[in-house]
């Protein structure tokens, strides 16, 4: 179990690139930028990190880099997901070899497999480490939504499977799983814009993407919500709320990683096809929500 609690503001990193190639050093600054803003976790190699598009070798190296930079300052939680449950488990026995304080594991994408595959699925990979494991519910982009009755299941058999970042887009979805598990899971928003609503109803926090750009932000408004002064967090929100939206005007990572280089945080704001640069109008909306919260380099 982890000597820190998985809660608050966690960055779900993006990925550096430069002339089609990881940025290690791009990679290392970010995370001293994100550490020094206050953030409470990192995590490398999820669908912000851009991973459907990393090899093998590309995947464990940004899970070490994010480890060596982070010096054990804050718990590195690594994607090690994938659509095959033998890449899952090797993914996720490599990143415990590196180091990783814990695993992020999505649900199997395009196979969509019954909820007793999924099932299985997770067992396989929680057999392969005992450090915590965060399943990962995104049925937008997976096709599948992990059931309660599943997670009820995995939080039964494995004391180190007892948390979940909630990506399908419904505070009812939060209450189901809080009345069905109470305090033996931990919920974590996966959608910026939901943070507050899923805290509201007893979510512990977020992976976030906006941190990548507003890191003491986001941690603010997570603070201010953990400490029930729901007042403030929710006038904190409002002015938020346009940057949220604005980071996804187009696919993720996107916009956020457009951001991050205007800012000077990296020096490219390249992403891997099929993923493509923003768009001229995209660009505008992004830069003027995160205009009166970022100094972008002229």
């Amino acid at each position: 179990m982890p000597s820190r609690p998985l809660t608050g503001t966690l960055t779900a990193l993006a990925t550096p690139f430069r002339d089609g190639a990881v940025c290690h050093e791009d990679l290392r600054r970010l995370v001293e930028f994100q550490i020094k803003s206050g953030i409470d976790g990192l995590v490398p190699v999820g669908t912000t990190g851009e991973s459907p598009t990393l090899d093998y070798d590309e995947h464990i190296e940004v899970i070490q880099t994010v480890i060596a930079a982070a010096r054990g300052r804050v718990p590195v939680v690594a994607g090690t997901g994938s659509n095959s449950t033998r890449e899952a488990v090797l993914f996720t026995r490599q990143a415990h070899e590196a180091g990783s304080d814990a695993m992020l594991v999505v649900a199997p994408y395009y196979n969509k497999p019954s909820q007793e595959g999924l099932f299985q699925h997770f067992c396989a990979v929680a057999d392969a480490t005992d450090r915590p494991i965060i399943l990962y519910s995104i049925p937008g982009r997976c096709g599948i939504e992990i059931g309660v009755d599943v997670v009820a299941r995995l939080r039964a058999r494995y004391r180190h499977v007892a948390w979940i970042k909630e990506a399908g887009g419904s505070v009812d979805r939060v209450d189901q799983l809080k009345q069905a598990l109470g305090r033996d899971l931990t919920v974590l928003s996966g959608d910026d814009s939901l943070t507050l609503p899923f805290m509201a109803v007893g979510a512990e926090g977020v992976v976030s993407v906006a941190s990548n750009i507003l890191p003491r932000e986001v941690s603010r408004l997570v603070r201010l919500a953990g400490a029930n002064d729901f007042a403030a967090a929710a006038r904190l929100h409002r002015k938020l709320y346009p940057a949220f939206r604005a980071l996804f005007v187009e696919p993720n990572p996107v916009p956020v990683k457009h951001a991050l280089a205007r800012a000077g945080k990296i020096s490219s704001a390249e992403v891997r096809s099929p993923l493509c640069p923003l768009s001229p109008a995209s660009v505008r909306v992004v830069e003027g929500a995160l205009g009166g919260w970022v100094r972008f380099s002229r």
